[in-house]
């Protein structure tokens, strides 16, 4: 069938979909919840495979001790499952990779008109653990100062400022934090100093520089509109232990916001002015790739249960176009919503274009769009064997990982049902589910988990996940947070296989290169293609450094930097398996 007509079908189906006549009633006594998406017993089960790496626990070797309080109330307000935030960031920049972790906070039961979850209890503060020499972790929330305010969700990073030390923005129910890392080990809140006022409930957030002045601007997604008086429907079933967690569909979409930082250092609301807010979604996770390859940075928002965004950046305009619809990435194959959570951006088949992963819920698969160009998006959830493992699967972070530095980009996903009562009301279904990884064979997808480490057997409440060398040893480490429970840190014990590590350091571009295109050739040609950007997943923040894979490759050609400040960098025949710390020239 011709890309043409497969668009049309789509559009049909979609057609069909919002037919007045199809639609269900949101405004009924009791709320729709995630439970009415039920599953149908899968005809065939995915096979599993041979891993090539191994993922091993060492959160109690770690010193990590962190637990994540979701404050459960019997009203069962929509807060309490979506949390557990996480980052991977640098912030005293003595080469060692720290951890952030968001938390939330009080909520009474129920709660009283016009009252705001309370923080003030430590066991609700986020924290902030600091990688020491020997790889453990100390506690250095309070003599960091980034306790922070209101229920916790989404974290960026990014040195707004260009003084070489990482900020922390921090988003929450109500508003959001902006930390300044004062280079001392110490963070200032400067949000109100910086212009910048967030309100509804904000979720992630990331750092990239959409207009190439080399200065960061923030974006931050918002899920519903949504408030405790709205919030307390009797959703699922009213029985004492049955009343489950409301679907979106009850509630509002709303709009992203885009702040420009300014050449004073200061931030201004563009998101009308920029087009961001010319669609309105439930947005969750957010990603940054220029998916059309004409060097501006664009924008993919995972959406929950509606349309997904592409916002593509028109240049020197400042504006953005949600070009969704056109690409083929808002809806899956048959015209329909899903419940978009994570996403990520990679090119995973090695022609250069930025491909899209996104997670969803239980009997939706998890979508995964490969780029053909022109900013067009084929639909290969089905044909690269990702459907048959993910039918079952309820997802959150996600990142594109070579786990094995084969020089493919490989899935790892955390996953959990977003109901904890869905075993009550579905045999099929679990809340705690094990992490999936799903190994790039070029051909397609094969499920590796079970033999993979035993963490893959272990079911987990996931949310948010982020990824980066922990150990420096060259490759991706996982550090996955829990609602409600502890986290898990994952040792990538790795292969024999080569690799090459860079780190970016902008000059006029942005400070830690955000936006470059990146290219590794390898001696036998074959080319690699990376998009600088420490976002993707749920919210999180990762690793900025890049580590490209090399299989058994004895050597790299050249690294060519695309800077978004304009200038081509090439660096020949660079060492491998060691980390370059690349300036601009």
């Amino acid at each position: 069938m011709s890309k043409v007509n497969q668009r049309l079908k789509v559009l049909f189906a979609i057609v069909l979909c919002l037919s007045p006549f199809v639609i269900r009633a949101q405004t009924t006594p009791t709320g729709k919840s995630y439970d009415s998406n039920k599953p149908e017993r899968p005809t065939t089960t995915a096979p599993q495979y041979p891993s090539p790496v191994t993922f091993t626990d060492i959160t109690k070797q770690t010193g990590i001790n962190f637990k994540h309080e979701a404050s459960p109330t019997a009203q069962k307000y929509l807060l309490e499952t979506m949390g557990a935030g996480v980052a991977l960031l640098d912030y005293d920049n003595d080469g060692r990779l720290d951890v952030f972790f968001t938390n939330g906070a009080q909520l009474l039961d129920p709660m009283p008109k016009g009252k705001m979850p309370d923080k003030s209890n430590p066991k609700f503060w986020n924290r902030l653990y600091r990688q020491k020499v020997d790889g453990t972790f100390e506690d250095a929330t309070e003599k960091a100062g980034v306790k922070g305010a209101g229920y916790g969700f989404g974290v960026a990073v990014g040195d707004y400022d260009r003084d070489g030390f990482a900020d922390l923005f921090v988003a929450h129910y109500g508003g959001a934090v902006f930390y300044r890392n004062n280079g001392n080990g110490t963070f200032t809140d400067v949000i109100t100093k910086l212009g910048i006022t967030v309100d509804g409930w904000a979720t992630s957030a990331g750092f990239f520089d959409y207009d190439r002045d080399g200065r960061l601007d923030l974006l931050v997604t918002r899920y519903v509109v949504w408030d405790f008086e709205t919030g307390a429907l009797v959703c699922g079933d009213a029985r004492p232990g049955y009343r489950a967690y409301c679907h979106p569909d009850n509630f509002k979409a709303t709009t992203a916001l885009l702040f420009h930082q300014k050449t004073d250092g200061t931030f201004e609301n563009v998101s009308e002015k920029s087009g961001i807010t010319q669609t309105k979604g439930k947005s969750l996770g957010v990603a940054f790739a220029d998916f059309d390859g004409d060097g501006w940075t664009d924008v993919f928002i995972a959406n929950d249960n509606s349309e997904q965004q592409l916002f593509r950046n028109l240049g020197g305009s400042g504006r953005f176009e949600d070009s969704a619809l056109a690409a083929g990435v808002a809806f899956d194959d048959k015209g329909k919503y899903f419940s978009g959570m994570g996403v990520d951006a990679a090119d995973y088949d090695g022609d250069g274009r930025q491909d899209v992963f996104i997670t969803a819920l239980s009997n939706e698969t998890y979508p995964l769009y490969r780029n053909t160009g022109d900013l067009l998006f084929d639909y290969v959830t089905q044909s690269s064997g990702v459907a048959q493992i993910t039918i079952l699967g309820a997802g959150w972070g996600v990142k594109w990982i070579d786990v094995d530095n084969d020089g493919r980009r490989d899935l790892f996903v955390a996953q959990s049902h977003v109901l904890d009562t869905i075993e009550k009301t579905n045999s099929l279904l679990k809340y705690k589910q094990a992490p999936l990884l799903m190994r790039n064979t070029e051909k397609g997808f094969q499920n590796v988990s079970l033999a993979a480490g035993d963490v893959f057997k272990t079911d987990l409440a996931a949310r948010g996940m982020a990824a980066g060398d922990l150990d420096n040893d060259g490759d991706a480490d996982v550090i996955i947070s829990q609602i409600n429970s502890t986290p898990v840190v994952l040792r990538n014990d790795g292969t024999k296989n080569h690799w090459i590590g860079i780190d970016l350091r902008g000059t006029k571009s942005a400070p830690n290169g955000e936006g470059a295109r990146i290219v590794v050739t390898e001696a036998n040609g074959r080319k690699q293609f990376f998009d600088a950007s420490n976002s993707g997943s749920y919210l999180a923040a990762n690793d900025a450094r890049i580590i490209v894979g090399l299989g058994n490759a004895a050597s790299v050609k050249q690294i060519e930097i695309r800077w978004t400040g304009g200038k081509i960098q090439t660096i020949q025949n660079p060492a491998i398996n060691r980390y370059h710390s690349i300036k601009e020239q």
